[in-house]
């Protein structure tokens, strides 16, 4: 069972962006269960609405991450449930394709939602964690991705927004420890979201993702959450496959040898369990 982070006695607000489903709303599940006045936000409103009243968080509210304002906003709304205690950078947009076939919206719309958007709201969470009176500190979360590690061919945009947010992160954890603020990121192979399932079936990206492990919503909620509290700034699940993804990556030439490999080794995977 998870451990509670908040007690009864001094509640603490938390903040979860994309939280309308998937991985966004599995977290929000998490914070709950820990004692947190969770706001879920999402672009769609409405959809943020309903998964608030589903799960009992305390308000379900619409989010544009690409709005420094909006993020302010957000932070101040859960202020007024609680002081701020968790904020959690979820929201994140993928665009399946290489570089040069995506479009230039495609291309902006990750850079503007998985790089800039996290920024927004980190800086809209450290205002608020520095502006509690007598209330010091709290955690902020970041989905980053094993695409951050290694190369992801037919990715690239997408790995590269989740490098570009691993990296901040690690930055992050030392700018904004005087404020006794912890970060931390998780960077989970593929997960088992509508996002994956969207993926072209007959695709490289998605026989790649076959060839490793395909985790659960929960799993990488609780793994996140986890780290609450804690110095731990970034895990990578599952931890092996991490190791391989930091080694292609440190011999970017041998990768491209073996990418053909893995993807057919996933291929004959989904080819197996019928989904080809």
């Amino acid at each position: 069972m998870s451990k509670p982070l908040v007690s009864p006695g001094s509640p603490r607000s938390a903040v979860v962006t994309g939280a309308a489903r998937g991985i966004g709303r599995a977290i929000a599940v998490e914070l709950v269960g820990r004692g947190y006045e969770v706001v879920v936000t999402d672009l769609d409103a409405d959809a943020a609405e309903i998964t608030a009243k589903e799960i009992g968080a305390a308000l379900g509210l619409g989010l544009d991450v690409t709005d420094p304002e909006a993020n302010r906003d957000v932070a101040a709304r859960a202020r007024e449930l609680a002081p701020l205690g968790a904020w959690v950078c979820n929201a994140g947009v993928l665009a399946e394709g290489a570089l040069t076939t995506l479009s230039v919206g495609q291309v902006r719309a990750m850079v503007d939602v998985n790089v800039l958007g996290v920024m927004w709201g980190v800086r809209a969470a450290a205002d608020a964690f520095r502006d509690q009176n007598g209330v010091t500190g709290g955690d902020i979360g970041v989905l980053a991705s094993l695409s951050a590690h290694a190369p992801v061919p037919g990715l690239s945009v997408y790995a590269a927004t989740k490098a570009a947010v691993l990296s901040l992160t690690t930055s992050l954890a030392s700018e904004l420890h005087h404020d006794k603020v912890r970060v931390h990121a998780v960077c989970p192979d593929g997960v088992d979201t509508a996002m994956v399932e969207a993926m072209d079936a007959q695709g490289d990206v998605r026989a790649a993702l076959a060839a490793g492990v395909l985790l659960s919503p929960q799993q990488v909620a609780r793994e996140l959450v986890d780290m609450f509290g804690t110095g731990r700034v970034y895990k990578t699940l599952p931890a092996w496959r991490g190791i391989v993804a930091r080694t292609a990556s440190l011999a970017p030439r041998a990768a491209v040898h073996v990418d053909p490999w893995v993807r057919r080794l996933g291929a004959r995977r989904l080819k197996k369990e019928g989904k080809r």
